[in-house]
């Protein structure tokens, strides 16, 4: 759940018993919170309706305008021999939005992760709405999202990653979310079931500071 939906059920919560006392009260005349409390509730709970949804609406707008680029791409044969990265390429200059795109051999059932590292040396998630990597007919894609300077450079690094890990990476990138704060994961605090398939390095063509 997060923090704007939290905002609303917290100002629906203010804003019921307001409307509920004002209706008893011209009802029985009897009102069992005073006209004071029930003026404040009631303009609390509206406010904190209309900043959450606000705010909601915002990120939602967001999510939905975002163009995503496409990169330089490896033709690999299917059925794939391994999990490997076809796009971005070994080199690439790359905008704030790519699709990163790869392919996967027959019989592979465990989830894909692309991850990125920068010059913090940090690990950083990526998922679409799904979370995991799109996976059909031995191809995998999900959209990799950069917020470093010009000519900073990133390792893609792509992870098979069993349930345990998956999951992990699925609540990491969630807290995030709901925090709107993203601080990578260490060497240390990647989850033992993600092992390393494949890796490349690319660099920004772009500044991507402040792009989300």
């Amino acid at each position: 759940m997060t923090f704007e939906i939290i905002v609303v059920i917290v100002g629906v919560v203010l804003v019921l018993p307001a409307i509920i006392g004002t209706i008893r009260g011209s009802t029985s005349g009897e009102p069992f919170l005073s006209p004071t409390a029930m003026v404040v509730m009631g303009v609390l709970g509206i406010g904190l309706i209309l900043y959450g949804g606000f705010s909601y609406g915002i990120v939602t707008q967001q999510g939905q305008m975002e163009r995503v680029a496409t990169a330089g791409k490896l033709i690999v044969p299917l059925p794939a021999e391994r999990v490997q990265i076809t796009s971005p390429v070994e080199g690439d200059a790359i905008g704030c939005r790519v699709l990163t795109m790869g392919v996967y051999p027959e019989g592979h059932d465990k989830d894909i992760w692309v991850l990125l590292r920068p010059s913090d040396e940090f690990y950083y998630p990526q998922s679409d709405h799904t979370n995991t990597s799109f996976k059909r007919n031995g191809e995998w894609q999900v959209i990799t999202r950069y917020g470093g300077s010009l000519n900073e450079a990133y390792d893609v690094i792509v992870y098979e990653a069993d349930a345990a890990a998956s999951a992990f990476f699925t609540a990491t990138i969630e807290e995030w979310k709901a925090n709107l704060f993203y601080p990578g994961l260490t060497d240390e605090e990647l989850p033992g079931g993600a092992t390393e398939l494949d890796r490349i390095t690319v660099t920004l063509a772009e500044n991507c500071r402040g792009v989300f």
